[in-house]
């Protein structure tokens, strides 16, 4: 129960630091994952501990070269798992849209991406906020779920959108989307997982960690 409750300390942490950076920051262009990829999440994580060091420079890589292509004119967030990379947020047009996702597919070791851009307006503060809680809120909820391992999912979400990601069986897919479904501010769920039998689960429970 301690373990438990601190870990949902963590999670309430974090998610406070990110509304704070939310409200703060001025910067358009946010990398998805980089917060909560590193640190003693590596010990539970079902990538590979290379896998997760390239997720994390896909998404400085990214971050860069949008930024230099695009300039401010758009509000991604790029979020890379097991080197599929998840593009959210908003761009002014469909030129645009094309161009980061070209961007993006052109990185090293980026296997797909997934282009959820919306052509609109940036969204604002409020709108960010409120998605950095729900997120929060997902999260606490995966981990209140015991028949589920919280770690083996990334949370994002965008204008009450939440996208999960992750190596997780189906019977882990189908619970985790039910437990997200029920969590206050999310309007949808979208999943973009990669689909493992129960013998590989088992499998990469059971052995060392590689490269």
């Amino acid at each position: 129960m301690k373990h438990v409750v601190m870990k949902r300390l963590a999670l309430s942490l974090a998610a406070a630091a990110l509304l704070s950076g939310a409200l703060t920051a001025c910067v358009p262009l946010v990398v998805g994952g980089a917060a909560v990829a590193g640190g003693s999440l590596f010990a539970t994580d079902r990538r590979t501990t290379g896998a997760q060091l390239e997720d994390e420079g896909i998404e400085l890589r990214a971050l860069s070269r949008i930024r230099s292509n695009v300039g401010d004119r758009v509000h991604v967030n790029l979020t890379s798992y097991n080197r599929q990379v998840l593009l959210t947020g908003e761009v002014p047009s469909a030129q645009d849209k094309q161009l980061v996702e070209q961007i993006v597919s052109r990185i090293e070791n980026v296997k797909s991406v997934v282009n959820e851009l919306a052509v609109m307006g940036n969204s604002g503060l409020r709108e960010r906020s409120s998605d950095v809680l729900v997120t929060g809120n997902v999260k606490a909820r995966l981990l209140d779920a015991r028949d589920l391992h919280s770690n083996a999912f990334k949370v994002v979400t965008e204008r009450g959108t939440t996208y999960l990601m992750g190596r997780v069986t189906q019977r882990e897919a189908d619970r985790a989307t039910a437990v997200v479904r029920g969590t206050n501010g999310v309007e949808k769920v979208v999943r973009i997982f990669e689909i493992i039998s129960e013998e590989e689960l088992a499998g990469s429970l059971s052995a060392p960690t590689k490269r």
